[in-house]
């Protein structure tokens, strides 16, 4: 299924930088998009404007993140490196010298100005206010693979070999809760609400925690690893968020029943023909995007079917959704930047 009856969003802008795309993220107030490449690029498009903050250096850079109130941004990658702007000043105010590590993760804490950010087998916790490395944290059996902190700053959860570790935020020496799996833990996503953690694991099994509550949930039976967990931010009926996860070309969408017994309740969606490289809702919303290397960016009205398939030349390599869900954005394997906004001519995407 390709063609759609409905077009809720259309195509706003388009840009290119020199390589894959390796992440965009919004920042969370306002309507900046952050970009950066596999040639060492880091972009902002604000105004609509592609406006390069760093030019390409030859080493990739992986991630990038805003803080919470949309001062700072942080991107790392292949060199070691973790620069930090501060966007009210635009420069660097802090460049974290780590090489010859790679880093491929880093998440800002949702209420702090407190970066986490991955340096081989350790992760590292960095204070704009103090402009210091506050804590360095041991995952020990691997280097960490998936990385979240919970929404109200408390938690920070990091996955890997034998599982998961959550280090309380307020005392980083405290030892961490260990949730221990017999596989590797390869994504993380933590509810909106923070009930919830979700690890997306090596072994083709997703495991469900409630923050609290010592006996997870195990589903099984996928194709292939976990690449990706997201959740909804809105709640069904049952009174839980929905919680989406992919596997190579595919996704199940789980809800959660009110049988304790029965648990969560798989729904199978297919439509890529490529792995997925992204998922995403929409926010206060059930419909959810997916975007894969097959070239199509999937919108599934509900998290059921599909509502408008958005294609590119190539493939897609990562998404994102505003904060406001009046646009959504994509990175391409070919170096593209799209962006979509919501159709004035639509009803609307609804839930």
């Amino acid at each position: 299924m390709t063609s759609t009856a409905t077009k809720d969003f259309d195509q706003k802008f388009t840009g290119t930088l020199s390589d894959y795309i390796t992440s965009v993220r919004w920042a969370p107030v306002g309507s900046t998009l952050a970009v950066v490449s596999a040639a060492g690029e880091v972009a902002l498009w604000q105004n609509d404007k592609l406006e390069i903050l760093q030019a390409a250096t030859s080493k990739s850079v992986d991630c990038v993140g805003f803080s919470h109130d949309g001062k700072f941004l942080a991107a790392g990658g292949q060199d070691g490196r973790v620069q930090i702007w501060d966007l009210n000043e635009n420069n660097i105010v802090a460049t974290l010298e780590n090489a010859p590590a790679w880093v491929d993760k880093l998440v800002w804490n949702p209420i702090s100005n407190q970066l986490a950010f991955c340096l081989n087998r350790y992760i590292q916790i960095w204070d704009a206010s103090k402009n210091e490395v506050v804590a360095t944290l041991n995952f020990q059996d691997s280097s960490p693979l998936g990385l979240g902190w919970s929404s109200n700053g408390k938690n920070l959860a990091a996955g890997g070999n034998q599982g998961v570790k959550v280090w309380n935020c307020e005392n980083w020496d405290e030892e961490p809760y260990i949730w221990e799996m017999p596989t590797v833990s390869v994504a993380l996503a933590w509810s909106k609400d923070g009930k919830f953690l979700a690890s997306g694991n090596m072994d083709r099994s997703v495991g469900v925690m409630e923050w609290g509550n010592s006996e997870p949930w195990l589903m099984r039976g996928f194709p292939g690893k976990i690449r990706s967990c997201a959740w909804s931010d809105i709640n069904t009926l049952c009174g839980t968020p929905l919680l989406a996860t992919s596997s190579v070309e595919g996704m199940v969408v789980w809800e959660k029943v009110e049988d304790e017994s029965t648990g969560w309740e798989a729904r199978v969606l297919t439509n890529h023909v490529d792995i997925i490289q992204g998922i995403e809702f929409a926010p206060n919303s059930f419909l959810l995007a997916s975007a894969a290397s097959d070239g199509w960016l999937c919108l599934w009205k509900g998290a059921k079917q599909v509502s408008q398939v958005l294609t590119t030349e190539g493939g897609f390599s990562s998404l994102a959704w505003h904060p406001e869900g009046r646009y959504l954005a994509a990175g391409g394997d070919n170096g593209k930047v799209i962006i979509w906004s919501k159709s004035s001519r639509g009803k609307g995407f609804g839930k």
